[in-house]
């Protein structure tokens, strides 16, 4: 995907840049107008990409921040931490927009707490459960170099799009 208007370019893992989803984020600390900025050309790129969830090292920003777009609600968080994981572990097909045309089975916790600032520097505690609780936990490991094909248990459930009618992507 081209830069234009706002959106950003993916990074996938056959990029040049790729290297750039293997490393921890640093943290953003404050949020500044340069970080609103780059929430907003986020929020265009996921916008664009039709994804649920996108982090800034996948758009080659070594930042702590993600945005997510679910049900109708916009979340911008940065400096996200999982508080706690609680609930079953559940086992749902993921895809990841830096992985493009790759789903697997992933085991989940179903409910975090999630601890951040927001846009407007200010600390907001979601407590997430179901979808929404697969797509952050999805997001914050891109910030720690982790992709969602590290966290499949059975590699023989990675499959290409062609191969299922049926995808659930946090992405």
């Amino acid at each position: 995907m081209a830069e234009t208007a706002g959106v950003l370019e993916i990074v996938t893992v056959d990029s040049p840049k790729a290297a750039v989803l293997r490393r921890r984020a640093q943290p953003v600390r404050v949020v500044t107008r340069e970080t609103q900025r780059l929430i907003d050309r986020m929020f265009a790129t996921l916008h664009e990409a039709r994804g649920l969830g996108l982090a800034a090292p996948q758009v080659g920003v070594s930042t702590r921040v993600i945005v997510s777009e679910f049900e109708g609600r916009r979340f911008a968080l940065v400096d996200p931490e999982v508080l706690r994981r609680d609930g079953a572990e559940v086992v749902g097909t993921e895809a990841c927009l830096s992985i493009p045309g790759l789903l697997g089975d992933v085991p989940r916790v179903s409910k975090v707490v999630v601890r951040a600032r927001n846009r407007r520097n200010k600390f907001v505690t979601i407590e997430a459960h179901g979808m929404l609780a697969r797509i952050l936990q999805h997001e914050i490991d891109h910030l720690d170099g982790i992709l969602f094909t590290d966290r499949v248990r059975d590699q023989h459930t990675l499959r290409r799009v062609e191969e299922t009618a049926e995808v659930v992507s946090p992405e």
